[in-house]
């Protein structure tokens, strides 16, 4: 099948999917409005992974620098102690030279050092013990300082591989969308995720949630590279200005209406099997969301779009925190 006839069947399952999509029940918005709770709930357990990964982080990073600190106290006090050692040590050497010419001339005086030579072994044996003991201790404390070392930088791998795999991601996103710049989509990475908006201009008409034939390819284009990432969760949002909904009586209002717009590209995607439809969701937020004024026509522009947010899974994460 060459590209003009698939051309022409998407434009027919548009048509159709647009007269099907006019007639949503009950059923279907609450199933949007159960979708979009777990999206919430999904985003809550996101943040709090991160948060507590950056907690995480920070608090082995101080560990790090009191393990650091203490090795650093123990390689003193073993410094001193093997000094004292030493200077004990060379006590009794010359005593030992002292007794040994003594011993010939003075029965007193080699009892005397005879004393003194029991109570520098005393001394040489107690400081040979504080000394092992010390070096026994400072090995404890280098490896604790090592495993430390070592999940630091297990944690900031993970992260950065998260971030490598988003920035990689978001180029390629870029690319595969590259003949949509200027025409209302971007393409942003931001606190570890990929943002790509698209203003109704490109995809919908005015009050209508059909997606026309250019926003349709931009769509597609996006799916061919997310079908290539099965590790993403796809967020779709729905947005609208503040202006109130003069449509037919098919829609309540914006809300309703952001919401059918973000089901409207949820099915598109869903054309691509290549894209898991777990790893989808649809949520409506009406005007409750801007990222311009609506005081003119420009900022009502900017907050009439569809705002396609990929994040990555943190299982990865979850676990690491979990095992320690």
């Amino acid at each position: 099948m060459n590209k003009q006839n698939m051309i022409r069947k998407s434009i027919i399952v548009v048509l159709v999917l647009t007269t099907l999509a006019s007639c949503v029940s009950p059923k279907v918005y609450k199933e949007l409005e159960a979708k979009y709770a777990d999206l919430k709930q999904e985003n809550r357990k996101l943040s709090e992974n991160n948060e507590a990964l950056s907690k995480a982080k920070i608090a082995s990073e101080n560990e790090l620098k009191q393990l650091q600190t203490a090795y650093d106290e123990a390689v003193a006090n073993r410094d001193k102690l093997q000094a004292d050692y030493n200077a004990t040590k060379s006590s009794y050497d010359n005593l030992k030279a002292s007794y040994d010419a003594l011993e010939k001339n003075s029965s007193a005086a080699i009892a005397s050092n005879s004393r003194k030579n029991r109570e520098l072994l005393a001394q040489l044996e107690a400081k040979e013990q504080a000394l092992a003991s010390e070096n026994a201790r400072l090995e404890k404390l280098k490896k604790e300082l090592q495993d430390r070392s070592n999940r630091v930088a297990e944690l900031e791998n993970v992260i950065a591989s998260k971030d490598a795999a988003m920035t990689a991601l978001k180029e390629a996103i870029s690319r595969a969308l590259t003949d949509f710049e200027g025409k209302g989509l971007t393409v942003e990475q931001r606190d570890g995720k990929v943002y790509v908006s698209m203003e109704n201009k490109l995809l919908f008409s005015s009050g209508s949630w059909a997606v026309g034939s250019e926003g349709r390819r931009a769509v597609q284009q996006l799916g061919s590279v997310l079908g290539d990432n099965p590790e993403i969760a796809v967020l779709i949002e729905g947005h609208t200005d503040n202006a109130p909904y003069k449509g037919n009586g098919n829609l309540s209002g914006n809300w309703d209406l952001s919401t059918k717009r973000a089901t409207a590209i949820v099915n598109i995607l869903r054309e691509n099997n290549a894209i898991n439809p777990e790893n989808l969701t649809a949520a409506g937020r009406g005007e409750y969301a801007p990222i311009a004024s609506n005081d003119s026509a420009e900022g009502k522009a900017k907050n009439r779009r569809i705002e396609v947010i990929l994040t990555p899974k943190l299982d990865e994460l979850s676990k690491l925190l979990n095992n320690n």
